[in-house]
């Protein structure tokens, strides 16, 4: 029989208290992004925002400052930011459908907001709301929510699809056999796409994409 290995009651406490210091040592958010506006530094890290952020910092506000004064902290409102309207012609904007402050902070301008991103007139999930301590953050009026939420991008062009270079080729038809032990019998292309964003959802979709066609290995 194998022997019990004892319990280390005192040892295990030891180190639960550790973990619960830790935890307890690390900074609020509210310590973490406090911001000097005399120097432009945080004071937690030292470090000084760069000099192009200089002028947003001081005439443009974050986005728990806006929601810190609206009623049920802008719950169901929609926000952009400033970066989004410049750079883009088609609307991209946050709807807020919860928001979580932090009370032991000053203002109660901090904390965690959750809502559902419009990007570029395409609408995602509800996810976590990230940047909100960046400051070009703008409420929408109610006026102009309309105009933001009826507008319908146009459909994406068809992919287009060009051969690989022949040695390239090779090696991908070679790299399948010898992964497969079978000849690939689709001609393989490359597709015409800029806009891949090379992030886990996208190879998460080729995965799912390859185990679909070539079915999962046995």
């Amino acid at each position: 029989m194998v022997k019990k290995k004892p319990l280390r009651l005192i040892a295990e406490m030891a180190r639960k208290i550790r973990a619960y210091r830790e935890q307890k040592s690390r900074p609020r958010e509210s310590q973490k992004y406090a911001l000097d506006y005399e120097t432009m530094k945080r004071p937690n890290t030292g470090k000084m925002l760069p000099v192009l952020a200089w002028q947003d910092v001081r005439r443009e506000s974050r986005l728990f400052s806006l929601l810190a004064g609206m009623r049920m902290f802008g719950v169901g409102r929609l926000f952009t930011r400033k970066s989004w309207l410049e750079d883009h012609t088609e609307p991209s904007y946050w709807q807020i459908t919860k928001v979580k402050v932090d009370y032991t902070s000053e203002n109660m301008d901090h904390g965690k907001v959750w809502g559902i991103l419009t990007s570029k007139g395409k609408q995602s999930e509800v996810k976590e709301v990230d940047k909100v301590m960046y400051h070009d953050w703008r409420l929408i009026p109610k006026h102009m929510e309309e105009q933001f939420k009826s507008f319908k991008p146009l459909p994406e062009p068809p992919v287009r699809y060009v051969a690989y270079p022949p040695l390239l080729r090779a090696m991908l038809l070679a790299q399948h056999k010898k992964t497969y032990g079978r000849v690939q019998t689709k001609e393989p292309a490359l597709p015409l796409k800029r806009d891949i964003m090379f992030n886990k959802d996208y190879f998460r979709m080729q995965e799912q994409e390859r185990k679909r066609t070539e079915g999962t290995a046995v």
